[in-house]
């Protein structure tokens, strides 16, 4: 009931992603004058150098996302997405299998687990009758909080010569990532995260998953008989081979000289090889590259909106205004919930981690010092703050958006209700470790 009634609040009041990106860029631009001191003309070179800041990254976001939804339409993925969302025969069955299957593929990866939630949720609407489909898409959505092993700031940390060495030296993952705290954490998360979406009411008149195209988009894509010797060449599986080979042998070199040292790059050219060897031909490839293509537009069109924001947030000092304030109210006891909710405000504003934390993170180390307080716990409250308002940030929503074919809006009522029950769970245990 709370749920329904935040989604209809959300519905009616929350603007479409990119107009939200607009007035959060206002918003900045206004604070940088008046709480920050900056003039206009000062703020806007601020926005102006931070907009390409993004481009790099915002690429290889793209990529990520295009590869990931190209091997989930490839036939082998398919198959065993079908046979998975076959166990569902209610919606609550759909909901639960949704949200364990994205919270499983979410912990490896999360770029990964955004493309897998939105295609187990769109088999779900397929298949299932009676399910609100906003519903499963915010469920897969809702497991995106969870930090694994791709989690960019404990494993900056324990990276050799990581920026903040000098102050804290390494924190090995088996102290934050791999504490036991931690993991206790993570699977009330997922047992929380499970009981939300058992109890749940859909509306009364739910919502189906509806458009031929977006079941199609589903499905991997077929060619046709070739005619031609060029068509023959083009539906010739050693083409796929071949190319790659490339990614594969990189790939293991990389992880034969660094170790399982897993980052963005790695992941794109394992998603790429993956593809490439599971699709028939390279023209089933490029078919499903140009069904996937379409998902990728919100985060070409708003990433350096959002760098841009990072910029004057940066360059104005509203950044450390906001960070040491939250310092100032904060003790030994409270300092790690703290560092949780700030982090979580100003994730709102940087929604990227690995940059957010190259922003906060100094302050946040200095003061854990100055207060005594426990530096692999402070690091993993920031890890898991930094990731609790991606749930009301559709920055990161737009991957899953983009293949589901919803808006914000449609889901932010449940993430809402989500973000709540999370954060009490988070918060409750950070505190208790602090006692």
């Amino acid at each position: 009931m709370i749920a329904n009634f935040l989604s209809k609040i959300m519905q009616r009041y929350l603007p479409d992603s990119f107009l939200l990106a607009i007035l959060l860029t206002v918003v900045i631009f206004l604070a940088g004058i008046i709480e920050a001191g900056h003039g206009p003309l000062e703020m806007a070179v601020f926005w102006g150098q931070g907009f390409s800041k993004l481009f790099t990254f915002g690429m290889q976001m793209v990529l990520v996302l295009l590869m990931g939804y190209v091997l989930a339409l490839t036939p082998a993925v398919h198959g065993i997405l079908d046979k998975l969302t076959n166990l569902a025969k209610t919606p609550r069955q759909a909901l639960l299998l949704t949200a364990t299957i994205s919270f499983a593929a979410c912990y490896l990866n999360w770029g990964f687990g955004l493309v897998v939630g939105a295609m187990v949720a769109k088999e779900m609407g397929r298949k299932v009758a009676g399910l609100h489909f906003p519903l499963v898409v915010a469920a897969a959505y809702s497991a995106e909080l969870i930090r694994g092993p791709s989690s960019a700031i404990p494993l900056v940390v324990a990276t050799p010569q990581h920026f903040l060495h000098e102050q804290i030296g390494l924190i090995p993952v088996s102290e934050t990532l791999y504490s036991s705290w931690n993991l206790m954490l993570s699977a009330g998360v997922l047992v929380l995260l499970l009981l939300m979406y058992a109890f749940v009411s859909p509306p009364e008149n739910p919502v189906s998953l509806s458009g031929s195209e977006a079941v199609e988009q589903n499905r991997p894509s077929e060619t046709n008989h070739p005619a031609t010797f060029s068509e023959k060449l083009e539906q010739h599986y050693l083409f796929n081979i071949v190319l790659a080979v490339l990614p594969v042998l990189y790939v293991g070199g990389h992880f034969a000289d660094k170790g399982f040292n897993v980052n963005l790059n790695v992941v794109i050219m394992l998603f790429l090889a993956a593809a490439l060897l599971l699709h028939r031909s390279p023209a089933a490839f490029i078919g499903a590259t140009k069904t996937a293509i379409t998902s990728t537009q919100g985060i070409i069109v708003q990433f350096p909106l959002y760098a841009g924001i990072a910029g004057m947030m940066t360059d104005s000092g509203l950044v450390n205004l906001t960070a040491e304030w939250f310092v100032s109210v904060s003790n030994t006891a409270n300092f790690p919930a703290m560092t949780f909710l700030s982090a979580g405000l100003v994730n709102i504003f940087i929604p990227s981690g690995g940059g957010q934390w190259a922003i906060q993170g100094p302050v946040v180390i200095e003061a854990a010092k100055e207060l005594g307080a426990n530096l692999p716990q402070t690091i993993m409250a920031f890890a898991w703050g930094d990731a609790w308002t991606n749930q009301i940030q559709p920055f990161w929503a737009l991957p899953l958006l983009g293949v589901a074919g919803l808006s914000a809006r449609d889901i932010m009522g449940y993430c809402v209700m989500w973000l709540v029950l999370s954060g009490v769970w988070v918060i409750g245990v950070f505190t208790f470790l602090a006692m």
